[in-house]
């Protein structure tokens, strides 16, 4: 008799995100570099080096407060959300459509976007600074030193600025994510070939990393240069649409691929730490 199916808690999934942001941080820092140039070109090779040169391999790492305080807030929200919805529906691991999964994805996505909006905008502009002329710095100490200035300086309101954006993403990065890697991994497994172990986790979290990286990347431009902007710099989600247009359809797509370099093995590593938590640490649900 095989042993019964371990379910995850719901707090795995923000402690799994946690984990590979420390690992795919620099990448992210590169993504929001590049799709918040306006002009010119500039390969992620001659970035990365230009960062390293001028401020030392610790710029880098920029940020990195704020991208495990997004995680933490963020991803626990939308994971936590969606494996509830899981084992509400399906608490002994009965079958469940793959609409239901992007009902759910998307119902936890949208709450994890607006949740986790002020560590993000905190976030991007930490990943920012070291590009700006020292004058024009923000120089937060750290993620909780940056929410309590933008509270502080420009308003609670300013907390959620770009959250149309960041929630609309977040919606479609779950479905990408989280439905998608539940599908593939049923359809793998279904299949016969494949066996529930690291070798098909890593072949559906690299499918639900490709799919989430075209879903949300229009989104992910938008919501960069949101978060990045002066008070008043834009009029409306309108006007800051005009303004990447003018760099033609491509300019939606800016950091596509960077975007996708990073997101992948942030996405395998999310997975693979999430089964590992589920594996060791998760529950037998009782009958």
């Amino acid at each position: 008799m095989s042993e019964p199916k371990k379910l995850s808690r719901w707090y795995f999934g923000g402690l799994a995100s946690a984990g590979a942001a420390c690992c795919t941080h620099p990448l992210d820092l590169l993504k929001v570099h590049l799709q918040t140039q306006q002009e010119g070109k500039l390969s992620v090779v001659r970035l990365t080096g230009t960062i390293v040169r001028e401020q030392g391999v610790l710029a880098l790492y920029n940020g990195l407060s704020a991208s495990l305080c997004r995680q933490l807030s963020y991803s626990t929200t939308r994971f936590g959300i969606y494996e509830v919805a899981k084992q509400s529906v399906a608490p002994h691991g009965e079958s469940i459509s793959f609409a239901e999964r992007v009902a759910m994805a998307g119902a936890a996505g949208a709450a994890g976007g607006f949740v986790g909006t002020p560590a993000d905008l905190v976030n991007v502009r930490m990943q920012n600074d070291i590009k700006l002329p020292p004058e024009k710095r923000r120089n937060y100490k750290h993620a909780i030193d940056g929410l309590f200035r933008v509270y502080k300086e420009e308003g609670v309101k300013r907390l959620w600025g770009g959250a149309t954006t960041a929630t609309s993403r977040a919606v479609f990065m779950t479905i990408g994510q989280l439905s998608f890697y539940d599908q593939v991994k049923i359809m793998l497994l279904a299949s016969g070939y494949f066996q529930d172990n690291p070798t098909t986790h890593f072949l559906s979290s690299l499918t639900a990393g490709a799919v989430a990286t075209t879903l949300t990347q229009p989104l992910d431009v938008l919501k960069t240069r949101a978060m990045n902007a002066k008070p008043g710099e834009f009029k409306g989600m309108m006007d800051l649409i005009m303004y990447t247009a003018k760099l033609g359809p491509l300019g939606f797509f800016k950091g596509y691929v960077p975007a996708f370099v990073r997101l992948a093995p942030h996405t395998i590593l999310t997975f693979v730490f999430l089964e590992q938590l589920r594996d060791n640490f998760g529950f037998i649900p009782v009958k």
